[in-house]
């Protein structure tokens, strides 16, 4: 039995509901900082639900707040359920989205790259300046 497009339904409420918990300030841990929750991925039989999120701040931040999460998976579940119309609340797991990581090494990448071809060029002689100086 297919389930269609069901669990991406409710990883984005699942989103949405979290979300709308951390904006509110309703979670007291002080080592959640600002975080952005970029995604929610939900098993098809709706029993798990990965949270994917991004920090601001070095290695050390990043660890704090992944502890504080958590910490504080159990009032987000509870939070899950008095919100949600489910048969049962899928256990949450918080992990950093490294995807925005890996596309910002890429873009600087591209960068780096786009710099050396412009040195490259204006290092090379052009065509029409060695043509020119046969003398015709």
């Amino acid at each position: 039995m297919a389930q269609g497009h069901r669990p991406d339904r409710v990883g984005e409420q699942i989103r949405d509901v979290l979300s709308e918990v951390l904006a509110r300030g309703e979670v007291h841990d002080p080592g959640i900082g600002f975080i952005t929750l970029t995604r929610v991925q939900v098993t098809t039989d709706l029993q798990l639900a990965r949270v994917f999120y991004t920090t601001l701040g070095d290695q050390k931040a990043r660890t704090e707040t992944s502890r504080a999460l958590q910490r504080a998976t159990g009032f987000f579940r509870r939070q899950l359920g008095a919100r949600l119309q489910l048969r049962r609340v899928p256990e949450v797991e918080f992990r950093f989205d490294e995807s925005i990581a890996n596309q910002d090494r890429i873009e600087q990448i591209l960068r780096d790259i786009h710099e050396e071809d412009a040195q490259r060029n204006s290092q090379l002689p052009t065509a029409n300046s060695q043509g020119d100086d046969d003398g015709d």
